[in-house]
């Protein structure tokens, strides 16, 4: 009973999420020349560590920083990770653990450079404990945790997985 309050209560909220960014570049220069100006910037949140970024090595970025594509696409893995998570611990699932190969792509589609699509990659370990209906179980929990995810269900390219679940002690496939 009380999960279902929970998901309700989930379902009807509204949340808010903030963050102040400023253009820390302008620290050393304008905008008056497009090859010279710094595309760094932080991010604050509050109560957690600044993040600094930048543009894409691509767009004349720093490559040691953080940039808003590489970020999109932690975005998309954590979602679905947070989500597939919650979905085994509900189904009494032991997942030891997870890690994510994902990818994106850019590309010129509709006259304008966007994503094209993500591939998300997870590699599941569940306890050795676990039946083979489990492991059956765990992998099928990956498209309930795709439907779930409130990032992929927000954007407007294809995010895919292509998932892999073993059992603790099993080689890698």
């Amino acid at each position: 009973m009380l999960d279902s309050v929970v998901t309700m209560a989930i379902s009807n909220a509204h949340h808010t999420f903030a963050c102040k960014l400023v253009w820390t570049g302008a620290e050393r220069g304008s905008t008056s020349d497009y090859e010279a100006y710094s595309r760094e910037y932080e991010v604050a949140f509050d109560g957690k560590p600044v993040l600094r970024g930048t543009a894409s090595p691509v767009f004349r970025g720093d490559a040691a920083l953080h940039n808003p594509e590489d970020l999109l696409v932690a975005a998309l893995s954590g979602c679905h990770m947070l989500s597939y998570l919650a979905l085994c611990a509900r189904a009494r699932i032991a997942v030891v653990a997870y890690e994510d190969d994902a990818f994106g792509v850019m590309g010129h589609a509709e006259g304008s450079l966007k994503f094209t699509d993500v591939l998300l990659k997870p590699r599941v370990t569940l306890a050795a404990s676990t039946t083979p209906a489990d492991v059956t179980r765990a992998q099928s929990l990956h498209t309930k945790a795709h439907a779930g995810c409130f990032i992929a269900n927000s954007v407007n390219f294809p995010v895919r997985h292509e998932a892999t679940t073993r059992m603790h002690g099993e080689a890698s496939p």
